[in-house]
């Protein structure tokens, strides 16, 4: 064991130049996230534009997103365990480490928001359960993350044993993890939807609204991850498997529009007082109009990408499918991120606006976390891969099979 981490450190240290590049890269990220972090903590919340009126922004703006690409790995768990279907079950594992590093970005979210992080420390110590959604919010994420730990933990010391994992062991796994997908982002949801107070969130749909979203940016993500991957190593994904993922994805857009024209016909239609947030939304609001050009761009994103997918030709050109991909991340980033997080505080119960967009801090914070989490996914992924081809192994040098072919 101990040299099996040695040669797996050893592994992680060697590459070739584009290997260094990006990780020094993402390295910059993070000590400048950590930098602006550090005097975030130093000088208060107030070095963010987050003020009275806006107290949640765009940490909380990617934390939503995330959590929705976290869930998203439940679209490749289900065919893959339940249904056995093989060439998505090849590359499921790689679904399940993406499902935690998107977890592990959420919680630094969370930790980056909060401004003081012992304050999370009461959580833990008087926790409100169960009438508080913010402590089930807590259970559910990690939670999950548990979960992925433990299923892909497990698939990788079988593999580096010279054994397939046992279907015994991954189905509670499975079965769990399949409903706790879909209750981390139906819970997040519940964190907008049971505040009577703001209307533009105070809504039965938004919780299948976060999921049918989810089911489009976390998908779209892994098919550019899945085919960068395959490019640069010797990761069997097959055009099969990108090709039945892009489906699913065409199904989840179609909802997700479908929804949001049931809510923008029900703000717009009624035309009562509450449609002011929608108003600001999309067209401003007594001259506040910073998040217009944003709004409207994500819709433009939203609707061209649904397009070039929901055609069978452009679904399986990689040319397009690749572009209505970074369409739908783009497009999903802005309306579930400033586009639903900002609505909510504007107009504030006194009936002030404030236009907010993020701080300098509050954006070089973000970065470094996102970089983490591609830190963290770029080593899963060199791990796992000669895992897999038996390069790195607990075997001696002279046994070690191919775990491909036990699974095959």
């Amino acid at each position: 064991m101990l040299n099996f981490f040695k040669d797996l450190v050893m592994h992680l240290l060697k590459g070739n130049k584009a290997y260094y590049v990006w990780v020094l890269f993402l390295l910059g990220l993070i000590f400048m996230g950590v930098e602006s972090y550090i005097k975030q903590a130093t000088d208060g919340l107030i070095v963010t534009n987050m003020s009275d009126q806006v107290s949640w922004g765009f940490y909380i703006s990617n934390f939503t997103f995330m959590v929705g690409v976290a869930a998203a790995s439940v679209m490749l768990v289900i065919p893959s365990y339940l249904y056995n279907f093989k060439p998505i079950k090849e590359i499921v594992l790689f679904a399940e480490m993406l499902a935690i590093s998107a977890v592990v970005m959420c919680l630094l979210l969370v930790v980056a928001d909060m401004g003081k992080p012992l304050a999370g420390w009461h959580l833990l110590v008087k926790p409100n359960f169960p009438s508080s959604l913010l402590v089930w919010d807590v259970i559910v994420l990690n939670g999950y993350l548990i979960l992925n730990v433990l299923a892909v933990t497990y698939v990788l010391y079988r593999a580096a044993s010279g054994k397939a994992y046992k279907m015994s062991v991954m189905w509670p796994i499975v079965l769990i993890s399949i409903p706790w997908a879909f209750s981390i982002h139906t819970v997040t949801a519940f964190l907008y939807n049971g505040l009577s107070s703001r209307p533009f969130w105070n809504a039965s749909i938004v919780a299948p609204r976060f999921i049918a979203s989810a089911l489009c940016s976390g998908p779209a993500l892994m098919l550019i991850i899945f085919q960068i991957a395959r490019k640069l190593s010797e990761i069997e994904v097959s055009d099969e498997a990108l090709s039945k993922i892009a489906e699913f994805i065409a199904y989840a857009m179609g909802l997700n529009l479908y929804l949001y024209a049931a809510e923008l016909f029900k703000e717009f239609y009624s035309n009562s007082m509450h449609v002011a947030p929608m108003e600001y939304l999309f067209f401003g609001l007594k001259g506040h109009n910073v998040l217009v050009p944003f709004t409207w761009t994500a819709m433009v994103c939203n609707l061209t990408a649904f397009t070039l997918f929901i055609i069978p030709k452009t679904r399986k050109n990689f040319l397009t499918m690749n572009f209505a991909c970074l369409l739908i991340f783009v497009g999903v980033y802005i309306d579930k991120g400033m586009g639903l997080i900002i609505p909510g505080f504007v107009p504030d119960t006194l009936g002030e606006i404030y236009d907010y967009l993020p701080s300098a801090i509050e954006l070089k914070v973000t970065a470094g976390i996102w970089a983490v989490g591609a830190l963290l996914y770029t080593f899963m992924v060199k791990t796992a891969i000669p895992i897999y081809k038996g390069e790195l192994s607990l075997l001696p040098k002279g046994s070690r099979p191919d775990i491909r072919s036990l699974h095959h």
